[in-house]
């Protein structure tokens, strides 16, 4: 009996679904903070279906379209998680290099501490406009 979309998937399921070996799927988590599976008892990890896509992303940018690893990381740090599952393919449209070229590997703790505040911000807006106090 094939598992809904919905479930939760093994390491061994997610590196069957993206064609990856597990050890690949362990190695990028410590390289990608973004990819965080869920972990039981005993570090087993459960990956969602919003994991499954990451990686899948993740998976697509390094091997099919010749990002490097600074290179992904650096188009999440820029898109975030919605930029960063559809707006790959735009970035490269655009000409923006693969690789981390010049990048100021000061800038980076700024810039995700401006895109911390800007998805608090939506989200406060989005809290006020629902309980009618914006």
């Amino acid at each position: 009996m094939a598992k809904s979309p919905e479930a939760f998937r093994s390491i061994s399921e997610a590196a069957d679904e993206l064609g990856v070996p597990q050890h690949v799927l362990r190695f990028w988590e410590t390289r990608f903070s973004f990819i965080r599976p869920m972990k039981r008892a005993g570090g087993r990890r459960f990956y969602r279906p919003n994991d499954i896509a990451l990686l899948a992303a993740v998976r697509r940018l390094l091997h099919d379209d010749g990002y490097t690893i600074k290179g992904v990381q650096k188009l999440h740090r820029e898109k975030g998680a919605r930029g960063f599952l559809g707006g790959e393919a735009a970035a490269k449209d655009e000409g923006a290099p693969p690789a981390d070229v010049g990048a100021d590997p000061a800038e980076a703790p700024l810039s995700r501490l401006r895109e911390t505040l800007a998805e608090l911000e939506r989200a406060k807006a989005e809290l006020d406009r629902l309980l009618g106090s914006g």
